[in-house]
């Protein structure tokens, strides 16, 4: 297919495995932040095809996992009160909060809808005057965009009965965090494409200095993370530390000024709970005063009641680069899609769901 298969040539990913092989002189730590890189990279093996100095961690790029418990659990609330349809992208429905999921409630009576576009929510809401309809804002700055645009228009359309639960979460703040955490092991980054699409890389370049690490810009298929791997790993080997742009095809070092414009416009930047992380200051997104009408924490008066995922789960670890699915004790025996014990294991952008699809063990037996 073409745009897509020449970014998969497996001798132009070989060439560029022999090239790190002779760069390399000494042992590296190359996070990526994405779960769509995750998934890529577990898929097609490209961690295998790096010479043994070079290592590959994930970090917490998957907006899901890292949506915290008590939103979830806020959702299944407000989707149980009656007048309420629940919209939210299908990738939210399994992920557990503290007791149950979003599925469960469906199954036992609420109205929860799965849409393709926040615009489809505020359809919803247009075509049902005498319901509330609510949808699920997950997402780091890539999906931001969509869901002001889809507040702005409520708004100007004057759509009452429409409202946001906001959970969006923003990148360089938690590349800081994890720099800035004691046992931090990574020494460069590869930053999301999709997200500099919109956002452009301005806001690493203060990050890179600081810390002295190197940033690049990278795409989703095995050349691009083949070579922005590259690319960070000869900036280590020569002593720099920059923000480099692999992903030119798609990112401009400005991103998307009018996105980022209505962004400005319909969101505040707020302090933010990471599932499995913590609090991260100015990390999150929430709706500015002219739009706190399609607040659904305020319309409906939920109080957020902080919860704790399972003891054993690892996925914070996991999350921060510290440790990989297969670390954890319950990968593939008490943690599987579907019985999960954190959102990593079922959100499609998940570490530990990529490495239950790729990199299992055996096949899981029946009922296990």
């Amino acid at each position: 297919m073409k745009f897509l298969d020449e970014y998969r040539d497996a001798d132009h990913a070989r060439r560029y495995a022999e090239t790190l092989r002779r760069l390399v002189t000494r042992p590296w730590t190359v996070m990526e932040v994405c779960g769509g890189q995750t998934h890529a990279i577990v898929r097609f093996g490209v961690d295998e095809l790096l010479p043994p100095e070079v290592t590959l961690v994930h970090g917490p790029g998957c907006p899901v996992c890292v949506t915290p418990i008590e939103l979830v659990d806020a959702a299944i609330e407000i989707a149980g009160r009656p007048g309420v349809i629940f919209t939210s992208f299908g990738d939210m429905l399994r992920v557990p909060g503290s007791r149950t999921d979003l599925l469960s409630a469906k199954a036992r009576g609420a109205d929860i809808r799965m849409v393709y576009s926040p615009l489809d929510a505020v359809e919803i809401a247009r075509a049902n005057p005498e319901r509330e309809v609510v949808f699920f804002a997950v997402g780091f700055e890539t999906t931001a965009p969509a869901n002001a645009m889809a507040v702005h228009r409520a708004a100007r359309e004057d759509v009452r009965n429409f409202s946001l639960l906001v959970s969006h979460v923003l990148v360089p703040p938690a590349i800081e965090a994890i720099l800035g955490s004691p046992g931090n092991r990574v020494q460069a980054f590869l930053a999301a494409g999709h997200v500099c699409t919109v956002m452009g890389f301005e806001e690493y370049e203060p990050l890179a200095r600081r810390y002295h690490v190197p940033i690049v810009v990278t795409g989703f298929e095995p050349l691009d993370i083949l070579q922005g791997v590259t690319m960070c790993v000869r900036q280590l080997e020569e002593g720099r530390s920059e923000v480099e742009n692999q992903y030119t095809r798609s990112v401009r070092r400005e991103g998307n000024r009018e996105a980022q414009r209505l962004m400005r416009e319909v969101f505040d930047v707020v302090p933010r709970r990471w599932r499995g992380i913590g609090y991260i200051a100015a990390s999150g997104l929430a709706l500015r005063g002219p739009y706190a009408a399609h607040d659904a924490m305020e319309r409906f008066r939920v109080e957020l009641r902080p919860a704790d995922g399972p003891a054993e789960c690892i996925a914070g670890q996991v999350l921060q680069g510290l440790k990989k699915p297969a670390d954890c004790p319950a990968f593939e025996a008490r943690c599987t899609p579907e019985r999960p014990l954190g959102a990593p294991m079922v959100s499609s952008e998940g570490a530990c769901a990529a490495y239950y699809r790729y990199r299992r063990s055996a096949p899981a037996e029946i009922g296990r």
